[in-house]
Protein backbone atom coordinates (compact mmCIF):
# COMPACT_ATOMS: atom_id res chain seq x y z
CA UNK A 1 0.00 0.00 0.00
CA UNK A 2 1.31 3.29 -1.03
CA UNK A 3 0.62 6.33 0.93
CA UNK A 4 0.90 9.85 -0.09
CA UNK A 5 0.35 12.87 1.85
CA UNK A 6 -0.78 16.36 0.61
CA UNK A 7 -0.80 19.23 2.74
CA UNK A 8 -2.42 22.41 2.43
CA UNK A 9 -1.81 25.02 5.31
CA UNK A 10 -0.62 22.54 7.57
CA UNK A 11 2.50 21.05 8.40
CA UNK A 12 2.44 17.29 9.17
CA UNK A 13 4.92 16.20 11.66
CA UNK A 14 6.78 13.01 11.71
CA UNK A 15 4.60 12.15 15.09
CA UNK A 16 1.04 12.91 13.47
CA UNK A 17 2.44 10.50 9.94
CA UNK A 18 3.59 7.60 11.84
CA UNK A 19 0.06 7.85 14.02
CA UNK A 20 -1.62 8.20 10.99
CA UNK A 21 0.31 5.17 8.45
CA UNK A 22 0.10 2.85 11.63
CA UNK A 23 -3.89 3.30 11.97
CA UNK A 24 -4.70 3.04 7.74
CA UNK A 25 -1.85 0.09 7.33
CA UNK A 26 -4.65 -1.72 9.39
CA UNK A 27 -6.59 -1.69 6.24
CA UNK A 28 -3.75 -3.57 4.24
CA UNK A 29 -5.81 -6.40 4.57
CA UNK A 30 -8.43 -5.35 2.40
CA UNK A 31 -6.18 -4.47 -0.50
CA UNK A 32 -3.35 -5.38 -2.41
CA UNK A 33 0.34 -3.88 -2.55
CA UNK A 34 0.09 -1.76 -5.65
CA UNK A 35 -3.18 0.38 -4.28
CA UNK A 36 -2.94 4.20 -3.37
CA UNK A 37 -3.97 5.89 -0.40
CA UNK A 38 -3.83 9.45 -0.61
CA UNK A 39 -4.09 11.60 2.35
CA UNK A 40 -5.03 15.88 2.59
CA UNK A 41 -4.31 17.72 5.52
CA UNK A 42 -5.98 20.96 6.02
CA UNK A 43 -6.14 23.68 8.15
CA UNK A 44 -9.00 26.49 7.92
CA UNK A 45 -10.74 27.26 4.51
CA UNK A 46 -13.46 25.75 6.07
CA UNK A 47 -16.82 27.97 5.54
CA UNK A 48 -17.38 28.53 9.65
CA UNK A 49 -13.99 29.02 10.99
CA UNK A 50 -9.94 28.84 10.50
CA UNK A 51 -9.32 27.31 13.72
CA UNK A 52 -10.97 23.76 12.07
CA UNK A 53 -7.93 20.88 10.50
CA UNK A 54 -9.71 18.63 7.94
CA UNK A 55 -8.59 15.33 6.88
CA UNK A 56 -9.12 13.46 3.82
CA UNK A 57 -8.67 9.64 2.76
CA UNK A 58 -8.75 8.56 -0.25
CA UNK A 59 -8.21 5.03 -2.16
CA UNK A 60 -7.99 4.83 -5.50
CA UNK A 61 -8.76 1.07 -6.78
CA UNK A 62 -9.46 0.24 -10.43
CA UNK A 63 -13.34 -0.18 -10.24
CA UNK A 64 -14.15 2.94 -7.06
CA UNK A 65 -12.71 5.57 -5.53
CA UNK A 66 -13.37 5.29 -1.65
CA UNK A 67 -13.40 8.93 0.64
CA UNK A 68 -13.69 10.27 4.04
CA UNK A 69 -13.36 13.29 5.00
CA UNK A 70 -13.22 14.74 8.36
CA UNK A 71 -13.01 18.11 10.05
CA UNK A 72 -12.68 19.10 13.37
CA UNK A 73 -10.62 20.80 16.12
CA UNK A 74 -7.98 17.90 16.24
CA UNK A 75 -6.27 16.31 13.74
CA UNK A 76 -4.90 13.57 15.53
CA UNK A 77 -8.97 12.99 16.43
CA UNK A 78 -9.68 13.53 12.71
CA UNK A 79 -7.58 9.56 11.90
CA UNK A 80 -10.39 8.08 14.23
CA UNK A 81 -13.32 9.64 12.85
CA UNK A 82 -12.59 9.48 9.15
CA UNK A 83 -11.22 5.58 9.47
CA UNK A 84 -14.98 4.38 10.23
CA UNK A 85 -16.38 6.18 7.52
CA UNK A 86 -13.78 4.47 5.41
CA UNK A 87 -13.92 0.85 6.59
CA UNK A 88 -18.21 1.27 6.47
CA UNK A 89 -17.62 1.91 2.32
CA UNK A 90 -14.66 -0.87 1.93
CA UNK A 91 -16.88 -3.46 2.98
CA UNK A 92 -19.72 -1.77 1.07
CA UNK A 93 -17.71 -2.20 -2.30
CA UNK A 94 -17.03 -5.76 -1.41
CA UNK A 95 -20.38 -6.55 -1.13
CA UNK A 96 -21.33 -5.27 -4.37
CA UNK A 97 -18.46 -6.96 -5.86
CA UNK A 98 -19.28 -10.05 -4.41
CA UNK A 99 -22.97 -10.08 -5.23
CA UNK A 100 -22.13 -9.34 -9.15
CA UNK A 101 -19.55 -11.88 -9.20
CA UNK A 102 -22.53 -14.53 -8.08
CA UNK A 103 -24.42 -13.10 -10.40
CA UNK A 104 -21.64 -14.47 -13.17
CA UNK A 105 -21.03 -17.75 -11.43
CA UNK A 106 -24.85 -19.10 -11.98
CA UNK A 107 -27.60 -20.15 -8.84
CA UNK A 108 -26.18 -21.57 -5.84
CA UNK A 109 -28.02 -24.34 -4.38
CA UNK A 110 -26.55 -24.26 -0.54
CA UNK A 111 -29.00 -22.72 2.26
CA UNK A 112 -28.65 -19.39 2.71
CA UNK A 113 -27.18 -17.94 5.18
CA UNK A 114 -29.16 -15.25 7.76
CA UNK A 115 -27.51 -11.70 6.64
CA UNK A 116 -28.47 -8.66 8.46
CA UNK A 117 -28.71 -6.09 5.76
CA UNK A 118 -27.10 -3.07 7.02
CA UNK A 119 -27.04 -1.45 3.23
CA UNK A 120 -28.97 1.49 3.10
CA UNK A 121 -32.14 0.92 0.47
CA UNK A 122 -31.86 2.74 -2.36
CA UNK A 123 -32.84 6.33 -2.61
CA UNK A 124 -36.04 6.79 -4.88
CA UNK A 125 -38.32 10.27 -5.14
CA UNK A 126 -40.86 10.12 -2.03
CA UNK A 127 -42.24 13.18 -2.78
CA UNK A 128 -42.68 15.72 -5.49
CA UNK A 129 -43.95 19.40 -5.79
CA UNK A 130 -45.04 21.76 -8.18
CA UNK A 131 -45.92 25.22 -8.17
CA UNK A 132 -45.70 28.66 -10.47
CA UNK A 133 -43.03 30.52 -10.10
CA UNK A 134 -43.48 34.17 -9.42
CA UNK A 135 -41.08 36.58 -10.77
CA UNK A 136 -39.15 38.59 -7.30
CA UNK A 137 -36.14 40.21 -6.79
CA UNK A 138 -33.25 38.34 -4.52
CA UNK A 139 -34.28 40.76 -1.73
CA UNK A 140 -37.80 39.75 -2.17
CA UNK A 141 -37.01 36.08 -2.68
CA UNK A 142 -34.98 36.01 1.03
CA UNK A 143 -37.61 37.07 2.40
CA UNK A 144 -39.68 34.29 1.32
CA UNK A 145 -36.83 31.78 1.88
CA UNK A 146 -36.55 33.20 5.92
CA UNK A 147 -40.67 32.56 5.42
CA UNK A 148 -40.91 29.25 4.51
CA UNK A 149 -38.40 28.10 6.81
CA UNK A 150 -36.22 25.55 3.94
CA UNK A 151 -32.61 26.34 3.35
CA UNK A 152 -32.92 27.09 -0.43
CA UNK A 153 -35.79 28.55 -2.43
CA UNK A 154 -36.19 28.43 -6.06
CA UNK A 155 -37.77 31.45 -7.68
CA UNK A 156 -38.25 33.42 -11.63
CA UNK A 157 -35.43 36.39 -11.26
CA UNK A 158 -37.47 39.48 -12.28
CA UNK A 159 -34.13 40.87 -13.37
CA UNK A 160 -32.38 38.43 -15.83
CA UNK A 161 -36.19 36.66 -16.48
CA UNK A 162 -34.17 33.17 -15.71
CA UNK A 163 -34.81 30.51 -12.95
CA UNK A 164 -32.76 31.13 -9.57
CA UNK A 165 -32.02 28.53 -6.45
CA UNK A 166 -31.12 31.02 -3.16
CA UNK A 167 -30.03 29.05 -0.45
CA UNK A 168 -28.51 29.27 3.26
CA UNK A 169 -24.66 29.16 3.27
CA UNK A 170 -22.77 27.14 6.23
CA UNK A 171 -21.60 30.31 7.06
CA UNK A 172 -25.51 32.04 7.44
CA UNK A 173 -24.95 33.98 4.41
CA UNK A 174 -26.69 33.27 1.01
CA UNK A 175 -25.77 31.81 -1.90
CA UNK A 176 -27.40 31.85 -5.38
CA UNK A 177 -27.81 29.45 -8.36
CA UNK A 178 -28.27 30.76 -11.54
CA UNK A 179 -29.44 29.31 -14.65
CA UNK A 180 -28.64 30.03 -18.10
CA UNK A 181 -30.26 28.70 -21.00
Amino acid sequence: MTIEYLCKNYEAGDKLKSIIDKKVQKLDKFFSDDTRIKIALKKGNTRSTDDLYTLELTILLDSAVLRAEVTSDNMYNNIDLALPKLEKQIIRHHKKLESKSKKFRGKDFSMPEEVVDDEPQEKAVVRSKCYTLIPMSIDDAIEELELVGHNFYVFLNKSTNSINVLYVRNDGNYGLIETVV
